[in-house]
């Protein structure tokens, strides 16, 4: 694990807090339409086109708008990702002292024979937490990108440069679906972030890649920001070097997005484990937050 000097311009300031499991599918099951209600139901046959009456058309044409609506169900269930239903009331828009203690309590699940003091140690402390309350649109991709530019300027700024060394991202973006990071990472790419010298943008998770091929990738590649599963980048802080912290600035948590079980990054045991152990758990993270060097964004 890399730490030390950043590798970005020396005129940051962090932002004072007063102001694919992969491949998640769509719910299939709610989206066909049965036979009743498919494109051939109400549809006469040709020997009794002549005998259809009013009747029959009345059914055809309630059997079309039925279709229709199935169709706009679908369409709104789509609106914001494949597989994504977003939470009305998500955690993520609540202040910096209740989002201390939800990520405290998240904590708590994933070491419960930890002691009180233990907990504290390694808890994500309140003043590394991004005050984010001034945001009232949803938090969806389509909002991302002026999400970050209202809400969190300064890691915009950053974004806008070219970081100095090879796998240094300023921004981890911690996302539960592999699928989602292929989203993540198309927003993130926009030029009213990246401008014409930002980094690249990483996509780091298990499915279809090894740990291997993204070691090579950090290596020769300087990055802006990196987008991923908690399990890859978690192994990619802490068992490799590739991934290095000198100018990370922030992580950004995708909690708003659920899952078709309507279940959050932090909801699922799994992710949640990996992002308290490994990514908000890393020592090296632990160190930098309480420093003021990181901020803890939940999106």
């Amino acid at each position: 694990m890399h730490q030390g000097g950043d590798d970005l311009e020396d005129d940051f300031v962090l932002d004072i807090p007063e102001e694919e499991n992969d491949g998640f599918h769509v719910d299939d099951a709610q989206d066909f339409v049965s036979e009743e209600e498919g494109d051939s139901a109400g549809q006469p046959e040709d020997g009794q086109r002549d005998q259809a009456g009013p009747s029959n058309a009345k059914a055809v044409e309630k059997k079309r708008k039925r279709r229709e609506k199935l169709k706009e169900r679908k369409k709104r269930k789509l609106v914001d990702n494949p597989g994504s239903l977003v939470a009305v009331d998500s955690i993520a828009g609540h202040s910096t002292s209740e989002l201390a203690n939800y990520l405290s309590e998240m904590q708590k699940k994933t070491f419960p024979d930890m002691s009180a003091i233990e907990l504290e140690a390694t808890a994500v402390p309140e003043s590394a937490i991004a005050d984010t309350t001034s945001w009232q649109e949803p938090r969806t991709l389509d909002k991302l990108v002026e999400f970050i530019i209202k809400v969190v300027p300064s890691l915009r700024t950053r974004l806008l440069q070219k970081s100095k060394a090879t796998g240094s991202p300023t921004l981890l973006f911690v996302t539960g679906a592999a699928l989602r990071v292929v989203d993540v990472t198309r927003v993130l790419k926009d030029k009213k972030l990246r401008g014409d010298k930002g980094g690249e943008v990483a996509k780091l998770f298990a499915k279809h890649f090894k740990l291997a091929e993204h070691v090579t990738y950090l290596r020769r590649t300087k990055v802006g920001a990196a987008v991923g599963t908690p399990g890859r980048i978690g192994k990619l802080l802490c068992e490799t070097d590739a991934l290095t912290m000198s100018a990370l600035s922030h992580i950004i948590l995708d909690v708003t997005f659920r899952d078709t079980k309507r279940r959050s990054l932090l909801d699922i045991p799994e992710t949640r484990d990996e992002c308290m152990r490994t990514v908000l758990g890393c020592p090296q993270v632990i160190k930098q937050m309480k420093a003021g060097k990181i901020q803890v964004v939940l999106f």
